[in-house]
């Protein structure tokens, strides 16, 4: 598989659902440690509905459908978190665009304008220990693998390595924003479950591509 077509990104879609679920108690002791505790029920709310969305979907272009995951997402976990994961997936099918398939190109752009969406809707940026902490590597991994003609499994496989790298740096920063904030020094040490969240986002995008 060389590119993502409209069943795919149906299936990636329902994976996260699955994928969620079953982090969910995980996502909730992460978010309990440095946050309100509610990271794993947005999710699972989030990705139930945009699961149901694609089930449901007579939408023929990836791009649109990633772009009605992310709207579907917003109504159904208007948290902090899920307000920014819905407004990449709309940035990122926004740039996808009219193409019939996400190749490695179309794929790097998806992703650039997913992380540049979360950080201007969540006035933040790289070294604040958030999700952008895992996506943004990804992002830049991508578009590597782009430039040097790697397919698409092989440029996602990358792009996986680098999101848990960078959720691995993400858990000696300290926390910039929400009531996480509020624990400064404490924060250092301890996994943040947005970068985390952003790690699974894109190893559900490559377990599809090498599946």
């Amino acid at each position: 598989m060389n590119a993502l077509d409209v069943d795919a990104v149906k299936s990636i879609l329902t994976r996260l659902k699955q994928v969620m679920d079953d982090e969910r108690d995980r996502l909730i002791e992460l978010d309990q440690a440095i946050g309100d505790g509610d990271l794993g029920l947005a999710m699972t709310k989030a990705f139930t509905a945009a699961a149901e969305e694609a089930d449901a979907s007579e939408e023929t272009l990836p791009g649109k459908l990633l772009m009605r995951a992310g709207m579907v997402i917003a109504k159904a976990a208007p948290s902090t978190m899920g307000t920014l994961v819905a407004t990449g997936f709309m940035r990122g099918g926004k740039a996808v665009g009219e193409a019939e398939a996400i190749g490695p190109g179309e794929l790097a752009a998806f992703w650039r304008a997913f992380v540049d969406g979360i950080m201007q809707r969540g006035k933040t940026q790289l070294g604040n220990k958030t999700i952008v902490d895992s996506l943004h590597p990804a992002a830049e991994a991508l578009e590597e693998a782009a430039a040097a003609g790697k397919s698409l499994a092989e440029a996602l496989a990358d792009a996986a390595a680098a999101a848990r790298k960078g959720n691995e740096a993400a858990k000696m920063m300290q926390s910039q924003h929400g009531r996480a904030a509020v624990f400064r020094d404490q924060t250092i040490g301890k996994e943040d479950g947005g970068a985390y969240v952003g790690v699974l986002l894109i190893e559900a995008f490559a377990a599809q591509a090498a599946g």
